[in-house]
């Protein structure tokens, strides 16, 4: 190791301190601690020693450390020095303190400053792992914009944040989406997990929470908690249904959902690539709610079971095919957001029965 090599390390710490914010002294600390765990590797590990890095000059140095004690006392010589011993070490030695004697090993200091760069580099990216996990963690549950880098042969969708690239995997894509390199993008951040090497990001375009937080973007009403979203359901990119509520009294719901000339949720449907959106005011009667969920259907009447978990429904038989809908897609929406399941007849068939 030369003193150009060291001052060198040391202004590379300092680079990174600025530009990663990774503190410079918890580096040098940390590659202390890594170069004393690799000399007792190679030296053993019976005596007390320090590794200290000089924080002017990056010089790198090995210290036996000693307890000085009487000549009757002294039962270590690995760990302990006696009083006569250590004042040629240092006059101001007394009893009971400790003297630190420098080692000498050229060979280990020689060395020290590469392996130093290797631990360094390895801090670095635990340092950058954790600055990613804590960005990500802090927006976990809102929607992200970023812009679509690449398409893997897998239909995987790399998306950039802000210089960090995530993975809109295929299974949380929407079928009605188009991806194209260079587009931007919005996404929902479902989670981000600490894993041993890069932060785990999920995001979505399939989640119900991206419908939901598209409508807190077009709707100042929600937004402000004017109108409460009670409930989402959604099969991604065909049909969705939205139920909210309001405690004012005045307030027009569906027309603030909707917008002058429908531009509040023909904005949310473009983003979703066409996919419909049916606003249902929520009811706090069950009965009255899984009705107005099956909407366009008109429904005769709605029975809750003793099993509190099924609503039995009845319908007109020119009603049974929009109650249900296409390949029972209405029937399974209403029974997602109801929360119940939901039992659709024609009410002349349930009559005869």
């Amino acid at each position: 190791m030369t003193n150009k090599d060291a001052r060198a390390f040391l202004e590379a710490l300092d680079e990174l301190e600025k530009e990663k914010g990774i503190e410079k002294e918890s580096l040098l600390q940390a590659v202390e601690q890594a170069l004393l765990t690799a000399y007792k590797k190679n030296y053993g590990d019976e005596e007390n020693v320090e590794v200290v890095i000089d924080r002017e000059n990056g010089d790198v140095k090995v210290y036996e450390v000693k307890k000085v004690v009487t000549e009757e006392d002294l039962y270590d010589a690995a760990l302990e020095i006696s009083l006569e011993e250590a004042k040629k070490i240092s006059r101001r030695a007394k009893l009971g303190e400790e003297v630190r004697i420098e080692v000498d090993c050229e060979s280990f200091r020689r060395n020290a400053i590469q392996n130093g760069k290797q631990i360094v580099i390895q801090k670095v990216r635990e340092a950058e792992r954790e600055n990613i996990y804590d960005r990500f963690k802090a927006q976990e549950g809102e929607i992200l914009t970023g812009i679509i880098r690449r398409i893997d042969e897998r239909k995987n969708v790399f998306i950039e944040f802000g210089g960090i690239e995530t993975i809109l995997t295929a299974g949380e894509q929407c079928v009605s989406d188009r991806y194209k390199v260079g587009n931007r993008i919005k996404v929902y951040l479902v989670e981000v997990e600490k894993t041993n090497k890069f932060p785990k990001i999920v995001i979505s375009r399939r989640h119900e929470g991206l419908l939901r937080k598209l409508f807190e973007l077009e709707i100042p009403e929600i937004s402000s908690g004017a109108i409460e979203i009670k409930a989402v359901a959604r099969e991604a990119g065909s049909r969705a249904k939205v139920a909210v509520y309001s405690e004012l009294p005045n307030i027009d719901i569906v027309g603030a959902c909707i917008g002058q000339k429908r531009a509040r949720i023909k904005n949310i449907v473009d983003e979703l690539g066409g996919e419909k959106i049916d606003i249902v005011i929520w009811k706090e009667n069950m009965e009255e709610f899984v009705s107005a969920v099956l909407s366009p259907a008109k429904v005769n009447s709605v029975e809750l079971l003793e099993d509190g978990e099924t609503a039995r429904v009845l319908v007109d038989e020119s009603q049974l095919s929009l109650a249900i809908g296409k390949s029972g897609q209405n029937a399974r929406l209403a029974a997602k957001l109801t929360g119940m399941r939901v039992d659709i007849k024609v009410a002349n068939a349930e009559l005869e029965d």
